[in-house]
Parts: C-alpha cells; structure tokens; sequence
C-alpha cells in the first residue's frame, strides 16, 4: 500500500530530526514583559545648545514645496549672543565665514548629512575635524546686521541637509520612533 510506504518515510524523517513541526510557534510574552518599559532612546545627534533651549524652537522646520520658493528651511533656536555652538555630531568644518552679512559655519557629518548654523562666529576654521558636543562658534551678536533674516541676534537658525535636500533638524535630536501603546496593567 503506498499509504504504509509514505508513513514510514515520515516515521523516518521524524526520528532523524529532518522535520520540522508544523505548529512551533514563537511563545508570546508574558504580561510583565509587555509593561515592561523599552530601553532608552539615544538620538544620533545632540543639541547645538547646552542646555536644550526651553522652548525647544522659536520657529519650526517649514520646507517650500519648490526648492526656489520661500519657506523656513531650519529651526530657530532661542539663543542669546555669545552662547557656544557645539557640534551635534562628528564631522569635519566645510565651511566657515560670511554669506551676506551673516557669519555661519556649516559641518559635513559625510553620507550626505550637512548641518549649518548662523548667525555664529565660528571657533575652528574650515577643513578642522570636530566632534560631538565639542565647542565650534558662538552665536552672533544682532549688531551689523549679524542677526540676519531669522531673529535679529536672539536665536540660533539650524539647517540640516541629507544629500542636498533640506530636512527637519529635530528628527536628528528627539525620539521620532513611533508611538507603542502597551496593554492596560491588571487592576489586581
């Protein structure tokens, strides 16, 4: 009967430990496990500013929906001259000097990323490698017209790029993972 054959050939694979079991499904976790808080959150970057400014933007990331139209393509952190810039990560200085009245200085962090600061005196000159969190300018002080289009000396305007495209400098320095809602603790 080949019924009998395929069994035995089953029997025999099963005893050489040739197959697997169709219901060896993963064991769900227990219910203090899924209370259990996950690990901390490390950003990639840290804050140009120490302390974290409070509130933490004058005026938030409002990109153009055209790369020549007007929009906001940074945030303005609330910052008063002579503060210390530090660098949010590793990189090297690309750029420091003036645009159009306005000292800046902007850090290659390399994949693409750029990160640029005005108004601030830059601290290194361009080519120097920096490091997280070390010191690379001082905001600006508003006087000859230092204080630019972006607050008039009383912020810090930080711009980010990824590959030329400006993006939200936030989404490098704050927990963006989305949010997991855990299961409500038994009341007994």
């Amino acid at each position: 009967m080949p019924n009998g054959r395929f069994r035995r050939a089953a029997a025999a694979l099963l005893a050489a430990g040739l197959a697997v079991p169709v219901l060896a499904l993963p064991t769900p976790p227990s219910a203090s496990a899924l209370r259990t808080p996950p690990a901390a959150y490390s950003p990639p970057w840290s804050w140009p500013l120490d302390p974290v400014p409070a509130p933490e933007q004058i005026r938030g990331f409002d990109p153009p929906s055209r790369r020549w139209q007007a929009g906001h393509r940074g945030v303005d952190l609330p910052a008063v001259p002579g503060v210390l810039v530090l660098a949010p990560a590793d990189g090297r200085v690309a750029f420091a000097g003036v645009v159009v009245n306005r000292p800046l200085i902007t850090i290659d962090h390399g994949g693409g990323l750029k990160s640029s600061f005005e108004s601030v005196e830059p601290l290194v000159p361009a080519g120097s490698a920096v490091s997280r969190g070390s010191p690379v300018g001082m905001v600006a002080s508003a006087s000859g017209g230092a204080g630019g289009v972006h607050c008039s000396g009383q912020c810090l305007h930080w711009g980010v790029r990824l590959h030329g495209a400006y993006v939200n400098p936030l989404n490098y320095v704050g927990d963006r993972r989305p949010s997991v809602l855990l299961p409500v603790p038994d009341s007994g």
